[in-house]
C-alpha cells in the first residue's frame, strides 16, 4: 500500500489476527474463570479494535473501561514521558482487571500504567498485548499474554497509527519510508 512518502508492507494478516485473538480469549477465560465481573481496560487509542474483538470472544461478565495515554504524539519514537489523557471512569479496587495494550515497545507506557493501576488495589491483574517488540525494551515489563512477538519495525493497522493514519487497516503492516 503506497502513501506519499512511505509504503505499508503486509506483516500479519487479518485472518491470523482473528485466530490469535480467539486463542488469547480462551487463555483469559481460563485465568478469570469464576470471576464475578472482569474489568477490561483498554489503553487508547491503539487498542480499540483489539479490545472490541477480544471482549466479543470472552464468555465472562465484563465491564469495559479505557485509559488514554500519550508518549508518541505524531512521532515514530517514544518521548518516554507518559501522560494520562483520560482516566478510568470506574473503581477497580478489589476487582479483577485485564489490561489490553496494542503494542509493548520500550515498556515506558505499560510500566507507568501498571504502577498507576496497582496503586488502586485490584484483586487480580493480567496484561495482554497484541504485539510485543522485546528488542526495544528499555523498562522491564512483560505482558502475561502476547498475540505476536515482532521484530523492530514501525507498524500500523488494526488500531495502530502513524500520525493518526492507517488505524482502519484490518491487518498489521510495517512502514517502509521511500524518501
Amino acid at each position: 500500500m503506497q502513501h506519499d512518502n512511505y509504503v505499508i508492507d503486509d506483516m500479519i494478516s487479518a485472518k491470523a489476527i482473528a485466530a490469535r485473538v480467539e486463542s488469547m480469549a480462551m487463555e483469559i477465560r481460563n485465568h478469570f474463570k469464576g470471576s464475578e465481573k472482569l474489568v477490561v481496560i483498554g489503553l487508547l487509542r491503539g487498542s480499540f479494535m483489539f479490545i472490541a474483538d477480544l471482549v466479543r470472544e470472552l464468555d465472562l461478565p465484563v465491564e469495559v473501561d479505557f485509559l488514554e495515554t500519550s508518549s508518541y504524539g505524531d512521532s515514530m519514537e517514544s518521548s518516554r514521558e507518559v501522560r494520562i489523557l483520560k482516566d478510568l471512569r470506574g473503581e477497580i479496587e478489589g476487582r479483577d482487571i485485564l489490561v489490553v495494550e496494542d503494542i509493548v515497545d520500550t515498556g515506558h507506557t505499560l510500566h507507568h500504567v501498571l504502577h498507576l493501576l496497582e496503586s488502586r488495589k485490584p484483586a487480580r491483574m493480567m496484561v495482554c498485548a497484541l504485539l510485543d517488540k522485546p528488542s526495544r525494551r528499555e523498562v522491564e515489563v512483560k505482558a502475561d499474554i502476547v498475540g505476536f512477538e515482532i521484530e523492530d519495525k514501525f507498524v500500523v493497522g488494526y488500531g495502530i497509527d502513524y500520525a493518526q493514519r492507517n488505524r482502519n487497516l484490518p491487518f498489521i503492516g510495517s512502514v517502509r519510508f521511500t524518501d
